[in-house]
């Protein structure tokens, strides 16, 4: 079959590979009918050393189940499912506990031997736990929202769900990125009437706007903090959720983070220590956040997608086919696109 490699940085390619077979009775061949490129692949994309010898990469995907091992029960051929971004047993201490990224005998894609999502199909490890069925046809028009519950958008929610987002918080969202905007969509789910979204892509920020957004600050660094205090009467928002995993956004954050308040952070960290030191104690700051635990949300996010309530699927602006990936690469660290959707 095809799938993508990265063999360095700017260097993604679509190459043959082993088909995916049954290797453990808990697993499951899953046909790919949608995936897609995540910011943090940019992350390996911008900056890995080159290698002789590719490896897979991709962990967003949906498809249609193949084949299951023969102690896989609840998953049958035909099944439309979307797999977390990290599989699990969904069994185990932490996982009953929502936190499946801790599993105890789960992992990451693209890891160790374990299928990329970016290619035309995977074998799942831990099938049954991994995977959620989704009650919508192979060519249904929901795909690209149902696709937002692989990660994007459950990692948007994790964000507002650690922050202590409700209807009495105000918030700030920082960063106009896919996860930024789906921390929107999410903060507004959760009841949040202001929400201050921190970017300065017109494209993306408008996009914002019509997920809850109640205001747009483009200014960055100390402008921008001085802006969020201005329109929150010079006390900042009681939650912010910072969407990007820079020094710089942090710092940011805690600028425009009301005394007692919550930052939640769920940018993959570019940095190795936070500034939560004798002033921001003295504010009495709550820092948290963390990778999310998708599959801990989406029976939860599911509904409202599946009805129309919420389309975070309008994320995606650009579609390659699985022979465009690396142009797709190429758009989004220019970019030139916000996310990009994958159609084997």
């Amino acid at each position: 079959m095809r799938a993508t490699l990265i063999y360095g940085a700017g260097d993604v390619r679509v190459e043959n590979v082993p088909d995916p077979v049954i290797e453990q009775s808990t697993d499951a061949v899953v046909r790919v009918l949608r995936a897609c490129i995540c910011g943090s692949d940019l992350w390996p994309y911008r900056s890995r050393a080159a290698t002789e010898h590719g490896d897979r990469i991709g962990h967003e995907f949906l498809g249609v189940v193949e084949e299951t091992g023969s102690e896989v029960r609840g998953l049958h051929r035909g099944d439309v499912v979307v797999a977390p971004f990290v599989w699990s047993d969904n069994t185990c201490d932490f996982c009953s506990e929502g936190l499946q990224t801790s599993c105890r005998h789960g992992g990451m894609w693209a890891r160790n031997g374990v299928d990329g999502g970016q290619g035309e199909a995977v074998r799942v490890p831990q099938a049954q736990g991994t995977l959620v069925r989704l009650p919508v046809s192979e060519d249904s028009a929901l795909l690209p929202s149902l696709l937002t519950l692989s990660d994007v958008f459950p990692t948007g929610y994790h964000c507002a769900v650690r922050a202590g987002v409700n209807a009495r918080t105000t918030v700030t969202v920082i960063g106009d990125g896919a996860v930024g905007l789906s921390a929107v969509l999410s903060a507004r789910r959760l009841g949040a009437e202001r929400i201050i979204l921190m970017g300065r892509h017109k494209d993306r920020t408008d996009l914002g706007r019509e997920f809850g957004a109640t205001d747009v600050v483009a200014e960055r660094g100390e402008e921008g903090v001085e802006r969020v205090r201005e329109l929150t009467g010079g006390d900042g928002t009681h939650a912010v959720l910072e969407c990007v995993g820079l020094e710089q956004a942090v710092d940011t954050a805690f600028g425009v983070v009301r005394d007692g308040g919550v930052v939640g952070r769920v940018g993959a960290p570019q940095y190795e220590k936070v500034p939560m030191g004798s002033r921001e104690f003295m504010r009495n700051i709550t820092l948290t956040g963390g990778v999310a635990p998708a599959r801990a949300y989406i029976e939860e996010l599911l509904p409202d997608v599946l009805d129309g309530t919420i389309e975070p699927g309008r994320v995606f602006d650009r579609t390659v086919n699985l022979e465009e990936v690396p142009d797709g690469y190429r758009a989004m660290a220019a970019r030139q696109a916000l996310k990009v959707l994958i159609t084997p």
